[in-house]
């Protein structure tokens, strides 16, 4: 439950966190999911009503001119609610927990220009469509029946979360529109592609449990600093790019990566200090530690275990030799292409 003094400030999350979402939540969530998918049948209608708005509503704040005040704060989760009609009249609301219902229609919402915060999950939503919010900063519909991104251009949005639904491709996030949009949640789809993730502000980035089979589309995301692919079918670690210059943190742990030679193709991104390949085929090698750190020089910490210094001492050894070795066979290819004469075209005189 939200707290009256919410800071709904830019927020970063911190190593523990990211642990966190690497390794506690997964079975609960999909538990939840479980439970939405089963009780997906027919409700009987059972509107919003003015009690349960009295017994939800909390908050008193100013409005408008500051000389009236009305409560800005609603909580009606977990009521088995098909229709949210009421709230188009109490149009000063700013955080709205309508999670665990059976709404289908969110446009009611519509009307609350001054949104700041809404909670969504756990109801039988198909789209996340709203017009545009000026205000809203913080938006999660995780746990619904929602197909497609279409129709969320709110231009203060910060963070926005999608897991648990059934999103087969990203469409119709306008950077231009979305331009605080830092913390992007879809983990549990059936996203087959990474494409149509072009958001340059994005700084969190959570894509495990879909079926991605490789990373494409997000090579402009030069503010990216945390990327979750858990969980997924990637082979190939193609598509990173040094435009992806400010990632720290990668998270590949069950995938299907076989080939550390694979691990080259993250040489380009010169802050990455976390990287997490466990359950992934090449984990198994005997060199795995070693060559990680010899292809990507600034790791800090391969899985949950940080590197020793006389592990990077070794690294920068061999480093070093297999530059010698280079260079030695480049001079020993030169030696043996010496110059044969080339007959003049000038002719005698």
């Amino acid at each position: 439950r939200m707290s009256d003094d919410e800071d709904l400030e830019e927020f970063e999350p911190d190593e523990d966190d990211l642990e966190k979402e690497d390794d506690g939540d997964t079975e609960e969530w999909e538990d939840l999911r479980k439970d939405t998918e089963e009780f997906s049948e027919e409700w009987l209608p059972n509107p919003l009503r003015e009690d349960m708005m009295k017994e939800g509503l909390s908050l008193l704040c100013k409005t408008g001119n500051g000389l009236a005040h009305a409560y800005v704060k609603l909580e009606v989760k977990d009521r088995d609610l098909t229709d949210i009609s009421l709230l188009c009249n109490y149009i000063h609301l700013r955080y709205v927990d309508i999670s665990e219902n059976h709404l289908t229609d969110l446009s009611p919402l519509n009307h609350l220009t001054h949104l700041l915060w809404l909670k969504a999950d756990g109801n039988q939503l198909r789209s996340a469509r709203l017009n545009e919010l000026p205000y809203l900063q913080i938006a999660s519909f995780a746990f619904n029946h929602i197909t497609d991104t279409e129709g969320i251009s709110h231009p203060r949005l910060c963070s926005l979360d999608l897991k648990g639904n059934r999103i087969h491709l990203v469409t119709g996030l306008d950077p231009q529109k979305l331009r605080s949009l830092h913390t992007l949640e879809l983990r549990g789809n059936q996203l087959s592609s990474t494409l149509g993730i072009n958001l340059p502000k994005l700084k969190n980035l959570f894509l495990a449990q879909n079926l991605l089979k490789k990373v494409e589309g997000l090579e402009n995301l030069s503010n990216l600093t945390t990327l979750h692919l858990r969980d997924n079918q990637i082979e190939t670690l193609s598509g990173f790019s040094k435009e992806m210059k400010s990632l720290q943190y990668l998270n590949l742990r069950g995938n299907m990566v076989a080939d550390l030679g694979e691990l080259a193709k993250l040489q380009g991104l010169p802050k990455l200090r976390a990287l997490v390949l466990l359950d992934n085929p090449c984990a198994d090698e005997n060199d795995y530690r070693q060559e990680a750190l010899v292809q990507i020089a600034q790791l800090e910490r391969l899985d949950k275990e940080f590197f020793e210094e006389e592990d990077r001492a070794e690294a920068e050894e061999i480093r070093h030799r297999m530059k010698e070795e280079l260079e030695t066979e480049a001079y020993q290819d030169l030696e043996t292409e010496q110059p044969s004469e080339q007959p003049s075209d000038q002719p005698s005189i």
